[in-house]
């Protein structure tokens, strides 16, 4: 064989194995592509952001969203669930109907607030980083999780009552590295005192890891418990305390003289009896025109309803 028919021989392998190489590094580029598009696209649960907003309107009325760090207010809740399972939040979160979570129109995003049912004396902190209910009446929306756990998901409704944890936005605190000299010297951290807990049952279709302690003292941490086929949740403290009757009312309006709110009752005459209280407000007496109590969510819904027709936008459900 020539030198030259011996080069050729050589060389087709050679370049067999560029082409091979080039392949699969196109193939390798391809890949890593395709990968950090979709990790681009895919959601990410931690990417909200601390969230006032501005003034909105939603089916005509106008919400103003504000710090505020003394909300303290009650009225019903509802939850949502699978529908919104997955989307985002108005503040940049995912949604996780299996999380503690709420919805609301105007406290900033993300506060936590403790929410208590009326009806059975439940509490539980919560997160707010959505807004609505956008449901006259509602004035919060939780999550399927905060339902179960305070006991009204299969009702739907509840009386609550909303208190704000947090006076605006979170401090960013700054991490400092502690030198070995500083671990040695260091006092010991101060005991915690210990926290005794009650199991409540998990809600059907889940599954419970773990038995947990009884106590008296009204606190009940729920055991790991999620729906079949997620991972399990982090267990959440639930609050248990007595709670007086808590009684329906419709709140036409309040007013600083009391012949304004004499005309509104003649004009809610038809609608259904009504009366005039007074109570003092930072110092002011008011005068407010309230309908109730109510035997039900469904009556204040529907009296609601009747009130706002007459043209009176900013009445509202509230629970004494």
């Amino acid at each position: 064989m020539s030198l030259r028919g011996l080069f050729k021989l050589l060389l087709w392998p050679l370049l067999v194995c560029l082409l091979a190489a080039c392949a699969e590094g196109q193939l390798a580029l391809h890949v890593a592509k395709q990968m950090q598009r979709a990790t681009a696209e895919k959601p990410s649960a931690s990417a909200g952001v601390y969230k006032v907003g501005k003034p909105y309107q939603v089916k005509g009325v106008w919400y103003y969203p504000a710090e505020n760090g003394d909300y303290n207010k009650t009225g019903i809740a509802s939850w949502y669930g699978e529908k919104f399972h997955g989307r985002r939040t108005a503040n940049g979160e995912i949604y996780d109907m299996n999380a503690l979570t709420a919805a609301h129109k105007t406290l900033p995003m993300p506060v936590r607030v403790r929410v208590t049912n009326l009806d059975n004396g439940r509490s539980l902190v919560l997160k707010v980083n959505d807004r609505g209910p956008f449901v006259n009446g509602r004035i919060i929306d939780v999550s399927r999780r905060a339902a179960q756990l305070l006991g009204f998901q299969k009702q739907g409704t509840a009386k609550v009552r909303v208190a704000i944890l947090d006076q605006g936005k979170p401090l960013v605190i700054a991490k400092k590295a502690v030198t070995p000299v500083e671990q040695k010297t260091a006092l010991p951290a101060l005991p915690r005192g210990d926290v005794t807990t009650q199991t409540l049952a998990p809600p059907p279709g889940t599954k419970q890891a773990g038995a947990q302690p009884t106590g008296n003292n009204g606190t009940v941490r729920i055991a790991n418990a999620a729906p079949i086929g997620t991972a399990p949740l982090a267990p959440a403290q639930v609050v248990q305390q007595p709670v007086a009757p808590a009684s329906i009312f419709i709140q036409a309006g309040a007013f600083a003289l009391a012949e304004n709110a004499s005309k509104l009752r003649a004009r809610l005459y038809f609608v259904g009896s009504s009366e005039i209280t007074n109570v003092f407000i930072k110092g002011q007496e008011m005068f407010r025109v309230r309908l109730g109590p109510l035997s039900s969510v469904e009556a204040a819904d529907k009296i609601l309803q009747q009130v706002m027709a007459t043209g009176v936008r900013n009445a509202q459900i509230v629970i004494e």
